[in-house]
């Protein structure tokens, strides 16, 4: 068993994340589809041009990937997904789709729970060292950070 993950975004996210996805797991391409929705093209087009790029997924289950809820990707998303057992999530970054992938053949429910921990772990805060709490070179001659 293995999963689709379709990626419904504002241009050019989805392809950008599809792109990133197979420069580092280049045997999912035919496991991840993207969709990028341009700045004027109409709901109805978008959900069109949906459904054509799932009617080629090979695969049983489907995890929904989207960039914000309520705006037109995952509106169209929401509609894509109403009545089958396909999961949405809102909110993709890079950590998201890479767990999504790495576990794309565990069952779908696992999936959503996988990607939303890679997601959220993937976020933090990075503490970078200030310049005066930095070992120097014994050469560097420069003992005044507060002057600049």
């Amino acid at each position: 068993m293995s999963n689709s993950i379709f990626i419904i975004a504002h241009a050019p996210l989805a392809q950008a994340l599809r792109d990133c996805a197979l420069h580092v797991y280049p045997e999912c391409a035919k496991s991840v589809i993207a969709l990028d929705v341009l700045p004027h093209a109409s709901p109805e087009d978008t959900l069109e041009q949906a459904r054509a790029a799932l009617a080629q997924s090979p695969d049983d289950g489907l995890v929904v990937l989207t960039d914000i809820f309520g705006a037109t990707p995952a509106n169209v998303a929401q509609k894509l997904v109403s009545g089958s057992h396909a999961k949405l999530i809102a909110g993709v970054n890079l950590p998201m789709l890479f767990r999504t992938v790495c576990y794309r053949h565990e069952p779908v429910d696992a999936l959503v729970a996988r990607a939303l921990t890679g997601g959220t772990q993937g976020v933090m805060q990075v503490t970078i060292t200030a310049p005066q709490n930095q070992t120097r070179p014994k050469n560097d001659q420069n003992h005044h950070d507060h002057h600049q």
